[in-house]
């Protein structure tokens, strides 16, 4: 009776035990939801690589000092300290997590196997617990709220596909190109890639789209009142749309190779043949000031510095005050 007593006694403990791996695995592998009107990076610093993104007092970025490694560190730059040896790309954050597109190869993911490029990954804010959200080729891509947006280059056409931070639910939108990098409050707002370049907006609460605007815009960027953009249709010059009064301003007759805004400030690079350079303006399009002569790219943007790479030696990367006219290498 005793012994039978004590295999009960064992088998109950060993159940108790069982039941709480299961619940422990469950609770330490259950991705936590972000609040409502999460947003993973801003849509200047998407268009030009997501190579920074400030996020919760850091800014969390590809360190070109050391292989283009993700990094971390204060606003002020203060504070750095090496996350993941991965070359990211298109950095997101929001809520507990950080999303990025891998680029070239690593062997941090698992059991020391070398794995390619072409993946996008989800990890702790720490840079722990990687896991990957799509091995499909993500040409770019955004968070809002608990879904992730990513263009991806597809076998045969683009794929616009949203995908929950859980992988839990997947859907196509589109089979064309959608950038969904331009996000505010729930809406997307992106440029048309297929009879026409107007400026559209999608719910992201019930994935359904509509026309703002019939203008010829290209890599729409939403700040304050204003959409920012470059006008296909008139040499690619800088304008924005007043929202509130549905009205155009030009802010430069230059043609413009990338640009970003924020903190009150617009940066951007020109195309010349004799003298490209890079500028900066008031987000009014006054108060014009040259940074730097020559081919520059990646212009990235954080609370207290802009940053930026010469074209085709992207291994330095620059920074510079906001609002200041010097510039160093990092």
């Amino acid at each position: 009776m005793r012994k039978n007593i004590k295999i009960i006694l064992f088998s109950i403990i060993a159940l108790i035990c069982i039941l709480l791996i299961v619940v422990a695995h469950w609770f330490l592998g259950r991705v936590t939801m972000n609040p409502d009107g999460t947003v993973g990076n801003t849509a200047g610093n998407l268009n030009n690589g997501g190579l920074f993104c400030e996020y919760n007092g850091y800014v969390y970025f590809a360190n070109t000092n050391d292989n283009s490694y993700l990094y971390r560190m204060k606003p002020d730059e203060t504070e750095m300290e090496k996350l993941l040896d991965v070359q990211p790309g298109n950095i997101l954050a929001g809520g507990d997590y950080l999303y990025y597109f891998q680029y070239g190869v690593s062997g941090e993911m698992g059991l020391g196997s070398i794995r390619s490029g072409h993946t996008f990954h989800r990890a702790d804010l720490d840079g722990d617990n990687i896991a990957t959200i799509t091995t499909d080729v993500v040409v770019t891509g955004q968070l809002v709220d608990n879904y992730l947006y990513l263009l991806l280059a597809g076998e045969e056409h683009p794929i616009f596909r949203k995908i929950k931070i859980d992988k839990s639910d997947s859907k196509d939108l589109a089979k064309y190109a959608v950038n969904p990098a331009c996000a505010k409050d729930g809406i997307i707002y992106y440029n048309g890639t297929q009879s026409n370049h107007y400026l559209y907006r999608l719910n992201t609460a019930n994935d359904s789209v509509s026309e703002l605007w019939g203008g010829n815009v290209w890599y729409p960027l939403l700040d304050g009142d204003y959409i920012y953009y470059l006008d296909v249709e008139n040499d690619y010059r800088l304008c924005r749309y007043v929202l509130g009064s549905k009205t155009l301003e030009v802010l430069t007759e230059e043609r413009v190779e990338c640009f970003n805004v924020g903190n009150g400030y617009i940066y951007y690079q020109t195309y010349s043949k004799q003298n490209p350079k890079l500028k900066m303006m008031s987000t009014d399009g006054s108060t014009v000031a040259t940074i730097a002569e020559g081919n520059y790219t990646k212009i990235n943007m954080t609370s207290r510095y802009v940053y930026f790479q010469e074209y085709g030696k992207e291994t330095v990367t620059y920074h510079s005050p906001i609002g200041s006219t010097t510039y160093s290498s990092m």
